[in-house]
Order: C-alpha cells, then structure tokens, then sequence
C-alpha cells in the first residue's frame, strides 16, 4: 500500500505512484506474465480510489507491459518466442542505426562506457544484478544522439526489453564478464569509427540474448 494519501499527493501523484509500484513488481516478477490486474484488486492493494487505480493500469498498458483485450482485466503481457523475436530485434532497428551515427563521429558514450564498467566489476557467471547496468549501457548509446524523439521510441519498448532480459537472467543464461566483453568491443568499434563492425557486433550480442532465451522458453 502507498503510504501517501490522494489529498496530499494529489491525483497526478498517486496515479505516478501506483503506477511506479505496479510496474516494479511486474518487472521483478513478483506480479507474474498472464496474471490479470483488476481495478478493484489495485484499489484495495494500494489503497487508492478506483480512478486511481484505472489510472494507473492505462498507463501501464500504453507503456506495454499489461494488455488488455474487450471486456476482460488487464494482464500483464505473456513474454514467448514471438514476443521475445519481435522485442529483440525491434532494439536491433533502433540501436544499429544509433551505433552507424555515433561510429561516424567516433562518439563513445560516457555512460556507456561507466555502465559497462560496473558489470565489469561483477564477479564472473550470471547475475541479475546485470540488468539495470546492461541496460542503461544501451540506452546511453540511443540518448548520445540527442533525439528526443528516438529516445522516446526506445523507452517506449524498454518496459518489455526488462521484462525479457530478467526472464533471461532469472534463468541463469547469461554472463556478466560475457556482457562486458561484448560491450567494449562495441564500443572499440565506435571510437575506430567502424560503423559496420559496430552494429555487427551489437546484432551478434542481442542475437546470442534473443536465442537463449526462446530456447529457454521452448524447453519450458
């Protein structure tokens, strides 16, 4: 339950606030893939007027990670095979254009190269410590551009790109000192301005993600 009241926050401010809570929980895992979310279940739980709580479970529908079909509660999306392909290489589109751009300049992303660091200093094997690291590495490589625009087409799938690497961490699949040299080479290839090369290299490292991931989801 959220400890501040509707009068004191606001409605802007609960509904942000459910919404925070409600997306956390989903990308945790705690909130399961396929469990419905009801208006009536979000009200009491957080204890919030049911405005709030539709609120909030629109705003997580239009960022992706719930779906909700005619006349059935919102669920939080179902992550398969399908789902996995269509997240993966949606980020492949956007990150290998990003890379070419940044390659030309020979821009290398601070931080980017500070999050890559920071999976570095991981103890080798997988961990989901990685996730929140990996992922703000390739979100500096989209923001470097200064686009508004594209940063927000890249947030907009960034909700399901978490809910897929955690299943793939949550399974133990993937190593951080494997992360980590697949990043620098990235970013090698950027500072030696090799465009090519650089969107190779990020194909082959979100290609190795996508592929184990639908094999674990297969075997299931």
């Amino acid at each position: 339950m959220i400890t501040t009241s509707e009068p004191t926050l606001g409605i802007v401010g609960v509904v942000d606030a459910v919404t925070a809570q409600l997306r956390a929980r989903i990308l945790s895992g705690d909130i399961r893939s396929g469990s419905p979310l009801t208006e009536a279940a979000v009200s009491h739980t957080f204890g919030v007027a049911r405005p709030s709580a539709k609120a909030a479970i629109e705003q997580l529908v239009a960022s992706g990670i719930l779906v909700r079909t005619a006349h059935r509660s919102a669920r939080v999306v179902g992550i398969d095979a399908d789902t996995v392909r269509d997240v993966y290489r949606t980020r492949t589109r956007l990150e290998s254009a990003a890379l070419r751009d940044l390659a030309r300049t020979r821009s290398v992303p601070d931080l980017a190269r500070a999050a890559n660091a920071e999976i570095l200093a991981m103890p080798p094997g997988p961990d989901p410590a990685t996730v929140d690291p990996d992922l703000r590495f390739h979100t500096a490589l989209i923001d470097a551009l200064h686009s508004e625009r594209t940063s927000r087409m890249y947030r907009s799938v960034l909700d399901e790109v978490r809910l897929c690497m955690a299943q793939v961490q949550g399974r133990r699949l993937l190593d951080a000192s494997e992360i980590a040299a697949q990043h620098a080479d990235i970013l090698e290839a950027i500072a030696s301005g090799e465009a090519q090369q650089a969107a190779a290299l990020l194909e082959a490292h979100l290609s190795s993600a996508e592929e184990r991931l639908v094999e674990a989801l297969d075997a299931d």
